[in-house]
């Protein structure tokens, strides 16, 4: 490690000091901290003692309603809750008829993992105190809260039922559901025979959803990471609560189309006909790793609601896999006529990354997968398509590179009086003139990282959302959507955790071969200080690696897996180009082309022309700026 190296760790080390010196709050900060903290403290008291007298208010009301014959759904108060079961093929739905909502979502032909439990054929998306919704009603004389009720069944069949709630002599609440022929229910509630009970103009109901989001996979940090509130704003785009923070009541300030509780590979979507109006309540709270649960979700919402029976509150719900397809299909048998945009709630990265995503890997990924073809070998095929498609592009900057190391001999015995630090303006000067006399640019030697960057950023985004990987085992990987440990220990040590992951190792090693030959590659092509300053350079293309363990030993192992053949790939490119290059003819070939410029300079074209002008630009200004302070200094004198 040589000098200026060690500068340059000093230099960041006394940064990373300093910035942490200086962030540091101060007395009075630490004050007004403990101060709001003691205010946030008292208002959650507050907040709870008034939530429990509410609750026991609304007991004691729900209690005199028992007793009383004459109340508004006094028969609807008591009785025996029964499990009514809807299903398909794909789909099994349990609704209780105490409180008329579905109590248990079972999706087939997904495996379930519990820990510490064998895995089932099926997948429980929910069941019993893991899930509610509740409807609430302001009437004149009590507020109805469709929890305390229960619902008699009618019109029952595998994938419709009719539950009634009656609330007096010709008064009843009526929601009806129909199943449809895969993952969507939809849920029509109207009251009939009640508008006198309600206040004039009243035209809201409240719907209350909680949920418990299940942790279904292996991997429970990377799990967690896509384990997100999110909601689609109407005629917006979709938004999410943080998913690492904890968020509580967070005000939505637009009106929602509809409200997901979403983990990595599956969700739970409710849809409003009528918008959940402005102003939704929206919590997000993670849960500790061995709970078995990912985050507690809630959305407290308002929407539309007919005192007079006429028209219908309308809700579709969506319990099924976060699917790019499904979701696109599922979205064409909404009723509601809206863009819901469902497939959004599979992230496909930014802009160009998600161009990439949608418009070419979901394909070629869907289509490989139709062929019955192993995940692992998909991977691969995806890999080798890709280096096929960019393969022009960095052959043509590999041999930009390769031309660049042979005239290295030349630019070396060009720039050697140059060697003064003061003339580095010089130097590079003449490096740019003899480069563009040979017709080369040396900026074409970046472009393979730049051509890769976007793709392995797709990637990075495609495939942890890719719910095909799930379960999927490839040679000794069990399962390509989560880790493979090759070690496993109790205790979470601190950025490792608590395994080692084979395929985030492999990916790694080969990063830091990759790396190495790279290396090796650019510092033939480097002519005089630019050498020394790649030392520096090449030690934190080796750093990269270490970091990049630390980060993706969590990651699914069909991510590492991915990163390590394109390496793998992109290494071979790089020596089959080495081993078909002939040094010879390349350096004859610049040769000709210099000699055909220096006879026509006007031929000096290209970047390397473009990057001498400005190197000819900076020299003139710096000459007239040198002038004008010898003019400056000379008059003062």
């Amino acid at each position: 490690m040589d000098k200026n190296t060690i500068i340059g760790f000093v230099l960041i080390a006394a940064v990373l000091i300093g910035f942490s010196v200086y962030n540091q709050p101060s007395a009075e900060q630490i004050a007004e901290q403990r101060e709001q903290f003691v205010k946030d403290s008292l208002a959650a008291v507050k907040k709870a003692a008034e939530s429990k007298k509410a609750e026991k208010k609304q007991a004691e009301q729900k209690e005199i309603a028992k007793a009383d014959t004459s109340a508004l759904f006094h028969s609807a108060m008591s009785g025996a809750a029964e499990n009514i079961t809807l299903k398909n093929s794909k789909l099994e739905l349990t609704i209780s008829t105490k409180g008329g909502t579905v109590s248990k979502a079972v999706l087939k032909g997904f495996t379930g993992h519990k820990a510490g439990k064998e895995d089932t054929p099926d997948l429980t998306l929910f069941e019993g105190k893991d899930h509610s919704l509740n409807f609430m009603l302001s009437a004149k004389e009590a507020n109805i809260i469709t929890q305390d009720l229960f619902f008699v069944p009618s019109e029952q069949s595998d994938s419709t039922v009719t539950l009634t709630a009656t609330a007096g002599e010709g008064k009843t609440l009526q929601m009806k559901y129909v199943l449809g022929k895969d993952y969507m229910l939809h849920l029509s509630f109207q009251a009939q025979g009640m508008e006198g009970l309600f206040p004039p103009n009243y035209s809201q109901m409240d719907v209350d959803w909680q949920a418990m989001c299940r942790q279904q996979e292996k991997g429970f940090t990377f799990e967690n990471r896509y384990a997100t509130l999110t909601y689609k704003e109407k005629d917006e785009g979709t938004d999410y609560l943080s998913e690492t923070s904890e968020k509580r009541d967070e005000k939505i300030e637009e009106a929602l189309d509809w409200v997901a509780f979403k983990d990595q590979f599956f969700s739970t979507i409710m849809i409003a006909k009528n918008d959940f109006a402005s102003n939704s309540l929206m919590s997000s709270i993670p849960q500790e790793k061995g709970s078995g649960y990912l985050k507690q979700f809630e959305a407290k919402m308002k929407t539309f609601f007919d005192p007079k029976g006429v028209t219908p509150t309308e809700f579709e719900f969506y319990f099924g896999p976060n699917d790019f397809q499904i979701l696109r299909d599922v979205e064409k048998q909404s009723t509601f006529g809206k863009d819901l945009e469902l497939q959004k709630l599979v992230y496909l990265g930014w802009p160009v990354v998600r161009w990439i995503n949608r418009f070419f890997t979901i394909y070629v990924f869907d289509w490989l997968t139709k062929l019955g073809i192993p995940m692992g070998i998909v991977l691969i095929l995806i890999t080798l398509l890709l280096k096929v498609i960019t393969f022009p592009l960095v052959k043509k900057s590999y041999m930009s590179s390769a031309k660049m190391r042979v005239l290295k001999p030349r630019l070396n015995e060009v720039t050697k009086q140059y060697d003064k630090p003061e003339d580095a303006m010089q130097k590079q000067q003449a490096m740019m003139q003899e480069y563009a006399k040979y017709g080369v640019s040396p900026m074409a030697g970046c472009l393979p990282m730049l051509i890769q960057m976007p793709i392995w950023i797709a990637m990075f985004n495609f495939v942890p959302n890719a719910i095909q990987l799930r379960g999927q085992s490839f040679l000794w990987i069990n399962d390509l959507s989560t880790y493979d440990p090759i070690v496993e220990w109790g205790t979470n040590l601190w950025l490792i955790g608590d395994h080692l992951s084979l395929t985030c190792i492999l990916f790694c090693v080969a990063n830091i071969l990759y790396s190495m030959m790279t290396m090796r590659q650019q510092k033939d092509q480097m002519v005089g200080q630019q050498a020394e300053q790649m030392k520096m350079m090449q030690w934190m293309m080796y750093l990269m690696p270490v970091m990049f363990f630390f980060m993706f030993n969590d990651y699914s192992s069909g991510l590492n897996f991915y990163y390590f053949i394109s390496l793998f790939f992109s290494a071979a490119i790089m020596w089959t180009l080495r081993k078909t290059t002939d040094d010879d003819k390349l350096l004859a070939l610049l040769d000709a082309r210099y000699k055909e410029n220096k006879n026509n300079p006007k031929k000096v074209s290209g970047l390397a022309a473009r990057l001498q002008k400005m190197q000819e630009q900076q020299a003139e200004m710096q000459r007239k700026r040198e002038e004008l302070e010898r003019k400056r200094k000379g008059l003062g004198k």
